[in-house]
């Protein structure tokens, strides 16, 4: 694993350099979307929804829509305006039991990996954590937007999980679960025996992603049967140089024929010149071939006249 972050978790006059890494990893197959009848992959364009012309990055803002529809454009001053902090710190902010942190309020794990020379007060921290059964509840920014987190413990290791902020946890408001709905105590019974025939211990490796593996299986016997089309990589890469060449050579035209001009003929100049090229190489090569067949008659009477006055000198 690669380290994504660095910093240091505190908590009272203790500091502990620490380094971040992503806890998770996603096994989602990923597909592409791409032309049925011959696998070509498509493009995208940011086009606008006003002027219906194409956008480059450089001309891209972010937008805050308004309920009644307006819409806000923030710059990058603006930005620089609104609280942000860089500190590299895991403040903690108190320790608090753990049946206390609903795991709702969970979003993005994280593994804490110590400096080697801050092995004692992490080992320290988490065998407390443990001891306790508690979670730190800390602070943390994070590409610069302060959040709130948890350490936990995690097969002998401290996690820091982010939590999404109170607010962002819908309220269940469902007009078919109301107080008048009990179930009976024969009801519950039923319920507690046939809980009671499924209970278990969690075992992760009792579980498989079955449509995962049944998904590569067919890619994988589609590969060996040879339904593999093979997609030219495309020239030119990057569709937005194309794109805006296109518009505008429309700006140009449409310019021209405000002005009563009819727009240039396309490719003819590139069609005569590539012939004129052809003709002209066809020709080189034929004189090429000409004086190829000229060196090599000469090379052969020069090699005769040699050979005879050799003769002529061995019989005197």
């Amino acid at each position: 694993m690669r380290a994504i972050w660095k910093g240091a978790v505190s908590f009272g006059l203790v500091n502990v350099p620490i380094r971040l890494y992503s806890a998770t990893e996603n096994h989602d197959v990923q597909f592409r979307q791409v032309h049925r009848e011959d696998g070509g992959r498509i493009k995208y364009q940011r086009i606008c929804s006003i002027d219906g012309e194409v956008v480059s990055y450089d001309d891209i803002a972010k937008g805050y829509e308004t309920e009644d529809g307006e819409m806000v454009v923030l710059t990058d001053e603006d930005f620089k305006d609104l609280p942000a902090t860089s500190s590299k710190e895991i403040s903690v902010e108190k320790f608090v039991p753990a049946e206390q942190i609903d795991p709702m309020l969970f979003d993005k794990s994280y593994y804490l990996e110590p400096d080697k020379a801050a092995t004692k007060p992490y080992v320290l921290l988490r065998d407390a954590l443990e001891r306790e059964n508690r979670m730190a509840v800390v602070t943390v920014s994070i590409r610069t937007r302060m959040t709130m987190a948890v350490l936990r413990v995690h097969e002998g290791v401290i996690v820091m999980q982010t939590m999404l902020w109170p607010d962002e946890i819908r309220k269940p408001d469902f007009a078919t679960l109301d107080d008048d709905q009990k179930a009976t105590k024969q009801e519950l019974a039923m319920a507690d025996l046939l809980i009671e025939q499924l209970a278990g211990d969690y075992e992760p490796d009792e579980y498989e992603d079955d449509y995962a593996a049944a998904l590569q299986a067919l890619v994988k016997a589609k590969v060996e049967g040879g339904e593999v089309q093979f997609t030219p990589e495309s020239k030119d890469e990057s569709g937005e140089v194309v794109d805006l060449l296109a518009a505008l050579k429309r700006s140009v035209d449409k310019a021209k024929a405000s002005r009563g001009e009819a727009p240039a003929p396309q490719k003819a100049a590139a069609k005569k010149t590539g012939a004129s090229g052809a003709t002209a190489k066809k020709a080189t090569a034929t004189k090429a071939a000409a004086k190829s067949t000229a060196a090599k008659k000469t090379a052969s009477k020069s090699a005769s006249k040699t050979a005879a006055k050799k003769t002529a000198k061995k019989a005197s």
